[in-house]
């Protein structure tokens, strides 16, 4: 019921909007909550949300496992429980993995959508796992780039990862390479220091940070994130839980939700960041479209 993730986009839209529009919104949305198994991880997190638009609550339970060896095993494995806000009882248990990869990159492309470059021709991929997959189907599908570039740690995913999907995709030896006279970067490492460096950015374009999503772990580099404009999809979220944001000291401009309405400007003319967390809202509404596509066709 999600192969396709662009049908999440006007969903989403409404969710990031109501987000940011506070109580008159009508979501209530904790800061996930973070069990790490060991001092410094793995990591439980816990991530729940009731949208009052969609009339719809949910809890997503999320793993966080880094495996130093190529695995078999993904490093993110969740599972998003569906309850029913009229009585409490529990409707549906779905593959939050599926959800958070699709959800995740139908943001990036809203975010894209709202803050790239005007001529934006090539599209660079930093990470070769789940999320580079789901990223390049949708923004594949939904803009126009001549080139695509993708780098990973390990070149062989980067090289299988070439080879799986449908275009041609140009496996750069590093990511100083990749991300040269790029207008549109997606990083989706598993980076706990700094792998993007503002010195290699091009002026105006469209940074989708997406990984990274503790305190202390890095994937941009201090002059990227103090001399581009800083949007996220939660002040509060990021404030908490981002190492870019938190480490960099940079000052968030606005959360995304307050673009889509128009509260505050996208300017694409500048070099912006987008750094996504990922919120329990944006689980809620895609558990909840792919509940009730599945009701419908039963």
């Amino acid at each position: 019921h999600l192969h396709r993730a662009s049908l999440l986009l006007p969903a989403l839209e409404t969710a990031l909007a109501n987000f940011s529009a506070g109580a008159a919104g009508g979501v209530v949305q904790p800061v996930r909550t973070v069990v790490p198994v060991h001092r410094h991880g793995p990591f439980l997190g816990v991530m729940s949300a009731y949208s009052a638009a969609d009339d719809a609550l949910t809890t997503k339970l999320v793993t966080f496992y880094e495996h130093k060896k190529d695995s078999s095993v993904p490093s993110h494995q969740a599972t998003v429980l569906l309850f029913d806000p009229r009585n409490g009882s529990l409707q549906a248990v779905l593959d939050g993995s599926v959800i958070t990869a699709k959800r995740t990159a139908a943001v990036s492309a809203i975010a894209t959508r709202l803050l790239m470059p005007a001529f934006a021709e090539v599209l660079c991929i930093l990470g070769a796992g789940v999320q580079a997959y789901s990223h390049y189907d949708i923004f594949t599908e939904l803009f126009t780039f001549k080139e695509v570039r993708i780098w990973n740690r390990t070149k062989e995913k980067a090289v299988k990862f070439a080879d799986t999907v449908n275009g041609p995709v140009q496996v750069c030896s590093s990511a100083q390479e990749a991300v040269t006279g790029a207008d549109v970067i997606i990083t989706v490492t598993m980076a706990t220091t700094p792998i993007l460096f503002g010195d290699w950015v091009k002026p105006g374009a469209h940074i989708n940070a997406v990984g990274a999503s503790r305190p202390d772990w890095r994937e941009l580099d201090d002059e990227l994130m103090k001399n581009s404009v800083l949007f996220v999809d939660s002040r509060e979220a990021a404030l908490t839980e981002s190492g870019d944001v938190i480490l960099s000291g940079a000052e968030i401009f606005a959360e995304l939700g307050e673009v889509v309405k128009g509260t505050k400007p996208a300017l694409p003319e500048k070099t912006t960041v987008f750094k996504s967390l990922g919120m329990a809202v944006e689980d809620t509404v895609a558990a909840k479209f792919v509940y009730d596509s599945w009701s419908a066709g039963n």
